[in-house]
Parts: structure tokens; sequence; C-alpha cells
């Protein structure tokens, strides 16, 4: 099977749809050359620096029959325009009682360990997770990025994409033939019996490093990857994690109030896998600090591969 990158998955699942569907539109700051060179200037608009303004434009884009891609690059510039997202494209189909629809993908990139210093380095999904109404995914491999990117493409609500800024590159196998990732539907990475490691994005690679020399240590991991916060899914993790009665779950966002204690909070609410637990989850996330430009320190503020193998031992007892 040929490999491409997630970046190349990306753009080949956002080309398919383009040539599907007439009315949709591509908004950004920057020139996707080979989307503009198929689809024309009309459809593949080149925005002003104004993130509120372009993720507004999309909502009544979508409103008036369209459908809408909004990459607005760094998770950071979405905060200028977080009324249009959270305030207006999260709540706009509840507050039309349903009669509109409002389908957008907005993509932002995320994460650390590119040295881009605080104001272009944060993963904050779980801010986002807390608004109901927007659809969040995150995908981890090129056969990811494809598969949700194609049914972001037809959703008919809006859907957040967050992208590391590390994985763009990645390379992987992706299929030819047309195919779909329902959301809602996590990947078991790799199978194990002793400890169910829940990571995504950068952090499953990290996470598959650790379980492969905890395998030579006698510890087997099981990974489990989300792929999509919202919707979550529930019933992968709480399988899993009866299973093996342990559970750590790998986040590079930062710790307060994250997707990790959500999942730990999943888990521990199940009163009949709350007995079935051999030891306290554990949660191996980011500093609650602004990541630093220094690289020594920025590697120090998020987790790795040492970490979340001392995070297993942990929770094994060793």
């Amino acid at each position: 099977m040929r490999e491409i990158t997630l970046e190349q998955a990306a753009l080949e699942a956002i080309r398919e749809e383009f040539r599907r569907n007439p009315k949709t539109v591509h908004l950004s700051t920057d020139l996707p050359i080979e989307l503009q060179q198929e689809f024309g200037a009309e459809r593949i608009r080149v925005t002003p620096i104004a993130e509120n303004n372009f993720v507004g434009a999309c909502i009544g884009l979508a409103g008036s029959g369209f459908r809408a891609v909004a990459n607005l690059r760094m998770a950071t510039f979405g905060f200028v325009a977080l009324d249009q997202l959270m305030n207006h494209a999260a709540k706009i189909t509840y507050m039309f009682g349903g009669q509109a629809k409002f389908p957008i993908l907005y993509r932002m990139t995320v994460g650390a360990g590119i040295s881009a210093a605080a104001e272009h380095s944060i993963s904050p999904y779980s801010m986002y997770m807390n608004v109901p109404g927007l659809k969040i995914i995150l995908p981890t491999t090129p056969y990811d990025a494809k598969g949700l990117f194609k049914t972001a493409l037809r959703e008919n609500n809006p859907v957040i994409s967050f992208e590391h800024n590390l994985l763009g590159s990645t390379k992987g196998e992706v299929p030819e033939e047309e195919y779909f990732i329902p959301f809602g539907k996590a990947a078991i990475r790799k199978e194990g019996t002793d400890v169910t490691v829940v990571a995504f994005a950068k952090m499953a690679y990290d996470a598959m490093e650790a379980a492969g020399k905890l395998d030579k240590e006698g510890v087997s991991a099981e990974i489990i990857d989300p792929r999509t916060l919202v919707p979550l899914d529930r019933e992968a993790i709480l399988k899993s994690v009866n299973k093996t009665g342990r559970l750590v779950v790998v986040d590079e966002a930062c710790q307060t109030c994250g997707v990790a204690a959500e999942i730990i909070a999943l888990v521990t609410s199940d009163k009949a896998l709350f007995r079935r637990l051999k030891a306290a989850p554990a949660r191996v996330c980011g500093l609650d600090i602004p990541i630093p430009f220094s690289p020594p320190m920025e590697k120090f503020a998020i987790p790795d591969k040492a970490k979340i193998e001392a995070a297993v031992r942990g929770v094994m007892g060793a």
C-alpha cells in the first residue's frame, strides 16, 4: 500500500470532497496553491489576517447552503475568534432548533516540540470540549487524517480538527479507495493485558515506544487512541480498563481540567469498574505553565516516553 504524509492525506480528503460537492469553499490566510490551481480563486479564498472575520464568515456560508473549510493554522490564532467559535458556531444549530445545517471544518495545529514559545505552543482542545455543539477530532496517523476528514466533510455540524505540529510530515499507509472513519471510534494501537494507556496524537507514538520497552520488562500495555474527543469512545476505554484493571492517560496539554481528568472520571465513576481497579489511575500531562522557548525547558514541560514508562511502572507497583 502507498505511503503518504498526514498533511497529504488531509489535503487528499479535501480535494476529493471538493470535487464531489461544488458548493464547498476554503478560507485561509495562507494560499493552498494546489487547491486553488484545481478549484479556482472563487472557492479557495485567501483571507486577511483576521481569524474572527473568516471564522464567522464560515458560519454565514454554511447557513446559506455552502460547506466551509477554514484553516486557522496555529490554535493560538483561534483565540482571536473564540466568540465566533464558541458562542456562535457551537450554538447556532441549537438556536435554530435544528432547522438549518452548519457544515464547517475548522483546522488548527497544536502541540509543542518546535520551540515556537508560549504564544504558539498550546493544546487547548479541552477548552472546546467544554462548549457543547462542537465535534472534535485529533488525527494521529495519515490513515486517520483522511478517514476523519472525509467524515468531517460530510458532517452537518461544526467540526474542529486539532493536528499536532510534529505529525504533518509523518508518513503512513493510506488506501487509494474511498473510506471513512466514524466519529467516536477509538483505535487500539496495541493490545495488552496489564495496563491501559490512553494516548492521542503525538503522545500515541510516545506511548507505543514506551510500550515496546515495557514489553521487554514483562509489562503488557494496551494502547487506546480515541482519535475523536467529541464524541469520545467511552465504550472502548471502559472495556480495556475492565480487562487490565489499570489506567494511565497521556495528554500533552496542561493537567488541570484536561482530557486526562475527564477520562479518569469516566472510569472511576463506573461503580463496577471502580472495584476492578488494581491501582489508582495516573495522568501524564504537560505542566501547568506556558511552554518555554528553550528546548531543554520545553522538553521538561511536556510528556515523553520516559515519563510514560515511569507512570506505567507506578500503577504496576514497580
